[in-house]
């Protein structure tokens, strides 16, 4: 058995970026072949054996991971022909299961999911999934023969081995329970379920909304007694069932969210965490657990497309989402289509809700890009936007969050219904109220240990209030004056506040206003680390999947390996372009020297990456020598030559 001594023991690893290297003869085979190899096997997710029970393709086992009675940890050992056996008892299992619904007349759904999954590729949802890419082309495929076979037994409408339900009045109730925790076992019984070394334990097949390909993943017991298994999840759903306090009925309906089923004020909160542009497939990726639980409670009502029969999955067609895959009305979803969807369903909220009642329209996003639209939305359809407030629903260990300038937060904007009568406001009174509001809040908000990225945003409500209080907003000569125009000017306050927090009011008026308190580098770098301060003063450092934190790209969720783009802290482009240009910076002037920008990021270089900037071509050595060699000169002009 091979024990390393130290992680210098242990080979790299063989598939980067797609391209797998053999491990015989060192050959790297390009991501084409890779693919196609893969495809023949529909995802390889399975050993391949001869006649006589022989591994002699697909999925290899690597180690199993067990448990020792009185000893604490995993323990790992290599497969055995036995571990193999019991694959193939599983396969033929499956293939009876298979084979009984087809003599059958292929009566009811097919026992594992046929329906397709999501296109690679393109655009939108595209950019999300890779599954198809290697042969996955049905939800089945997705999965190995044991865990098919496990799930299917496992569904309460099977027959095929589950306990039988008592006849109780609650009986679908009961029903519907047991079909929500085999939904919870589905999310870590899949051939995309990685295995987290460091805490020695499996992880969800969504470790970020995508469905990227795993090359090695891990295989759970899913019958037995351990965390992540059926026993588990029936223990979660029960836990909720029992603490659940409230005695009213609820009514859960799929509806259009431009055209509510609801009368006029009927509603006393309208809330709506929604959709941003092309950031995420919802309905694609909720296919993954649609699939298995329209099998497990067939024929609910929410179990299928209220608007298009024929559609095996989730709604697609009006779902407002920008993938220019699809249309709606032989039109293709693009930005616009997007834009103007949200901006209807801002105004149907506003329809239904009572004049006194409330609203909240949650973001999770630190780009600006697209906010202009989806804000000018909500003042169009008629609300006044009262406050801002972060609130921590990010989990610190999700994907996306590590090694990110993420929010730590999501936003949540508060919005109350603008009375008809409102006046139209007059532009010189909103710019005066803006400052002092802007920095009321900055001053509350960081003493209650907001920082960073999560406090510029959460400025964002309370500045638009000014604003959106009135219908429109007009110049002294009549000009009408556009959201994105006033929100230019909020960047420029909150960027300037923000340096009076780097700098200290009284010192930045000392030096005759902000623009002139550092230099231009100085100041880019100031506000680029304030930005990245992290609530709870945790301030992340970059080199991760810095190309997944930005929203919108979902190039991160591709079968390829994200390749990290070095030391330094990151923020999204146009983060940094929105405080630089009000600021005197000029960006572009610092580009290789102070910033790095690819992909849409920008990173602050660290002292390391700047040292012929900072010392000149000789190096730091050559300076400190200088420095030694006449230490009464002047050291600033020694480190900082003019160029």
């Amino acid at each position: 058995m091979f024990e390393p001594a130290s992680d210098r023991d242990v080979r790299a690893g063989t598939v980067t970026r797609a391209k797998a290297t053999c491990l015989c003869c060192g050959v790297v085979l390009p991501p084409e072949r890779v693919r196609e190899q893969l495809a023949r096997q529909r995802g390889g997710a399975d050993a391949v054996f001869d006649d006589a029970g022989r591994r002699v393709g697909g999925a290899r086992l690597t180690a199993v991971v067990t448990l020792r009675p009185g000893e604490t940890g995993r323990h790992y050992r290599l497969p055995t022909d036995a571990d193999y056996a019991v694959v193939r008892v599983a396969q033929a299992r499956l293939a009876g299961m298979l084979d009984e619904w087809e003599r059958g007349g292929k009566q009811g759904l097919c026992p594992v999911p046929d329906e397709p999954t999501p296109a690679g590729g393109g655009s939108g949802a595209g950019r999300a999934f890779s599954v198809q890419r290697y042969g996955m082309f049905q939800w089945g495929d997705l999965f190995t023969a044991r865990q098919k076979v496990a799930l299917v037994v496992l569904s309460p409408t099977s027959g095929m081995g589950m306990p039988g339900i008592p006849d109780v009045e609650d009986r679908d109730a009961i029903r519907s329970s047991i079909a929500l925790a085999v939904s919870r076992c589905i999310e870590q019984s899949s051939s995309l379920v990685r295995w987290r070394h460091t805490v020695e334990a499996v992880a969800g097949t969504f470790g970020r909304q995508a469905l990227p390909m795993m090359w090695d993943f891990s295989e759970i017991v899913v019958t037995g007694d351990r965390a992540s298994n059926f026993a588990a999840a029936l223990d979660w759903v029960r836990e909720v069932l029992e603490q659940e306090t409230s005695r009213t009925a609820g009514q859960l309906q799929a509806a259009d969210a431009t055209s509510h089923p609801l009368p006029d004020q009927a509603a006393g909160v309208w809330f709506t965490d929604p959709p941003y542009y092309d950031a995420i497939p919802y309905s694609d990726l909720s296919d993954f657990f649609l699939v298995w639980l329209k099998r497990a409670l067939p024929g609910h009502p929410l179990l299928r497309d209220p608007f298009d029969l024929d559609n095996p999955l989730s709604p697609k067609t009006r779902e407002a989402v920008q993938d220019e895959t699809k249309t709606c009305g032989g039109r293709v979803k693009d930005r616009a289509f997007f834009e103007e969807t949200m901006g209807r369903a801002f105004a149907e909220g506003r329809r239904v809700l009572h004049e006194d009642g409330i609203g909240s329209v949650v973001f999770a996003h630190k780009t600006t890009e697209g906010w202009e639209a989806l804000l000018a939305g909500l003042i169009r359809g008629g609300w006044t936007i009262t406050g801002s407030w972060p609130i921590a629903t990010e989990m610190g260990t999700r994907l996306r969050a590590r090694d990110s300038a993420a929010l730590a937060t999501s936003v949540h904007l508060i919005c109350r219904p603008r009375p008809a009568d409102a006046p139209v406001g007059d532009w010189a009174d909103v710019l005066r109220e803006l400052p002092p509001r802007v920095g009321e809040w900055m001053e509350r908000l960081q003493g209650e240990g907001v920082r960073g990225a999560d406090l510029v945003f959460a400025c964002i409500g309370p500045a638009l209030e000014i604003f959106s209080r009135h219908p429109a907003v007009e110049t002294a000569a009549g000009r009408e004056v556009g959201l994105a125009e006033y929100l230019e000017k909020v960047w420029e306050v909150v960027g300037r506040t923000a340096l009076e927090n780097v700098l200290g009011a009284a010192e930045a008026r000392a030096r005759n206003g902000l623009a002139g308190a550092l230099e231009e580098d100085a100041r880019l770098t100031a506000l680029f680390l304030w930005t990245l301060q992290a609530t709870a003063d945790d301030a992340p450092e970059a080199g991760g999947d810095v190309a997944g934190h930005v929203a919108g790209d979902a190039s991160a969720a591709a079968d390829e390996t994200p390749r990290g783009d070095g030391a330094g802290y990151v923020l999204v482009y146009d983060v940094v372009r929105r405080f630089a240009q009000p600021l005197g910076i000029d960006l572009p002037k610092w580009e290789g020297r102070t910033v790095e920008t690819a992909r849409g990021v920008v990173r602050l270089l660290p002292a390391g990456a700047r040292e012929t900037q900072l010392f000149g071509k000789d190096g730091v050595g050559a300076a400190a020598a200088s420095i030694e060699r006449d230490p009464s000169g002047d050291v600033q002009l020694l480190l900082f030559p003019a160029a």
